[in-house]
Formats: structure tokens, sequence, C-alpha cells
């Protein structure tokens, strides 16, 4: 694949991302607007005017038609304006950041538990020379994937919650204000992150083991791993080495897709241990109708989401000569 190709295939990802992402806007923008409920009314009290309802309607653009509004909203977006909270006041720029300073350190430690997990247990569940290993870790995985993270999360703090659990050792509510601001206050808050990471983490771990073994299973089935045993591997070596390289492309594949849902995984526990992540700006947001605020935070969820995707189809098209023999045929 030559560099014209490479530059071609870029740009052309590049444009289905913005395309993509135009058409999440709109359709975040519009299904916002079907909500019941309306941010004027709710800034104006229950005992106002109508004349001072209207008056904020105007203020806040309200009364101007869906497409002016929307076309206002994305020209700031494009030009890096977030926008301001019309019940706070406050920029969403700040308070992303403020918020996202929480929620992706906890992400990026789920994914850790997650592959810390998942990939070495998907070895063992494929080279073990007990047939009830393996087959107690393909169970496992299934029970483990099959777990809600917010039941996950409840057993996790029965068991090791301070103050309440069987070992009380973690703590199970809040997260400091600036954990950065001494070294105790640091551990505190990596202290305040264990257990919801791990709660995400070990339903997304089970996930990944069995996509991994998959893959090299399949491995085997294309007598790679035969190939390696011939050149004096013994099959452990062979599948660690041989079918783990070859397995990369799935498996980079699998953990893009589980870091962009544990998303998901994360707003949920993060309501349950009660962190300030963006799932808690998010849900009140919601609830007091803050639709600038609102629009925002999904749009700017989505292109994370997005983004994601995006990294790993140009890794994938990078380790995998495959896909770049493919692309040059069609690029030809």
């Amino acid at each position: 694949m030559n560099q014209r190709n490479i530059i071609k295939t870029i740009l052309s990802r590049i444009a289905l991302f913005v395309v993509m992402l135009w058409i999440v806007s709109l359709v975040i923008f519009f299904a916002l607007r079907i909500l019941p409920g309306d941010v004027a009314a709710i800034i104006a009290g229950t005992n106002s005017s109508v004349e001072r309802y209207r008056s904020i309607r105007t203020q806040l653009g309200l009364d101007r038609p869906l497409i002016e509004q929307y076309g206002s909203w994305l020209w700031d977006i494009v030009r890096g304006n977030l926008g301001t909270s019309v019940i706070t006041g406050q920029a969403m720029g700040e308070r992303l950041t403020v918020r996202a300073a929480v929620t992706f350190p906890l992400i990026i430690m789920s994914m850790i538990i997650t592959l810390a997990m998942g990939i070495p247990t998907a070895v063992w569940s494929v080279t073990s020379q007990h047939a009830w290993v393996r087959t107690s870790l393909r169970v496992m995985s299934q029970i483990l994937g099959a777990i809600p993270a917010l039941w996950a999360g409840l057993l996790l703090v029965m068991i090791f919650g301070k103050g309440s659990g069987f070992i009380g050792i973690l703590p199970t509510q809040g997260f400091p204000a600036q954990p950065l601001s001494s070294v105790s206050t640091f551990l505190t808050a990596c202290a305040s992150l264990i257990l919801p990471a791990v709660s995400v983490g070990i339903i997304t771990a089970a996930q990944v083991m069995r996509y991994t073994r998959s893959a090299l299973l399949d491995g085997e089935n294309a007598n790679h791993i035969a190939w390696s045993m011939t050149a004096g591997m013994t099959y452990a070596q062979a599948v660690r080495t041989t079918g783990l390289r070859l397995a990369l492309p799935q498996i980079i594949s699998v953990a893009g897709v589980t870091f962009a849902s544990m998303i998901t995984g994360v707003l949920t526990v993060e309501t349950l241990f009660n962190i300030p992540g963006i799932a808690t700006i998010l849900l009140s947001d919601m609830s007091e109708r803050d639709l600038p605020a609102v629009q925002t935070e999904l749009l700017l969820l989505a292109a994370f989401f997005l983004l994601v995707g995006l990294v790993i189809d140009m890794l994938q098209r990078l380790i995998d000569p495959r896909l770049r023999a493919q692309q040059a045929h069609t690029n030809q």
C-alpha cells in the first residue's frame, strides 16, 4: 500500500467520521426536543408571569425556529464554543473538563483490568492441559459477561466496602475534590476508583476473554499453531507467540469496541458509587431539562465513540497486511 493510498484511506475515514458525527448531532438535537419539559419554565418558576416566561424563552433563543437553533449550536461547536449551562450559567468546557478528569481515569483503569484479566485467561483456557479448567473458564466467562455492572458493583460493595462489607478495605462513596493536591489525596482518589473499575472490568474482561479465545482457536484451525510447533515450540509457546500475534487485529478491534462501550458501564457505576463524573452531570442536566448542556454532553460522548472506532480501524490497517492489500486492490 503506497503513500498515496494511505493518505487517501486516512482522508476517507476522517470524512466518514465527520459525516457520522453530523448525523449524530442531528439525531441528538431533534430527539431532545421531543422530550417533555421546558427549561424556560424551570428557570422562571411556577409563580412567574407569562411575560417573564416569554422573556426567558427569547433570551435563551427558544422562540427561534428549530433549524436556526440547530445551526447556531452546531456553528458554536465547530468554533470550539461548547456553550453554557442555562441552569448554572457555568461554561460547558469547564464543567466537562472537571468531570472528564474523573470519568476517563475510571475508564482507563477499567480497561487495564479488562486486558490484564481477559487476555491471560483466554490463553489459559486454550493451553491448559486439564479439561475441567478449560470448561470452568468458559462457564465463568459466560456468567460474568451476563452480570450487569450495577449488580457487580453492589456485590463488590457487600464484600469489600469499607464499613459495610465482609472485608471492609475499600471506599464505596465519594471522590476527593482535588485528587492531585497531595500524595495521600491522590492515593485516596485511586482507592475510590478501584471498586467501580473492577465492577466494569470483570464484565468486559469476560467478553474479551471469549473473543480472544475464539481468535486463538481460529489460528489453531488454520494450522498456524501446528507450523510453529514443527519449528520446535511447545503448544503453549505457539499459542502465546504465533497465536496471539495472528489474533492481534481481532483483539484490537474487540478492545476498541469494549473501550468505547465501557462508557455505559462506567456511567452506571458512577451513580452507584457517588463519583462526580460525567454521569452525574448528565443525569442532573437531563432532570432539569438543561437541553443546551445535555446535547453538548451527548455529542461529545458520541464523538468519543466514533473517534475510538476511527483509531481502531486505522490501527487494524496498519498491523494487518491483508487489510492493506484489500484496500490497495479497491483503490486500483
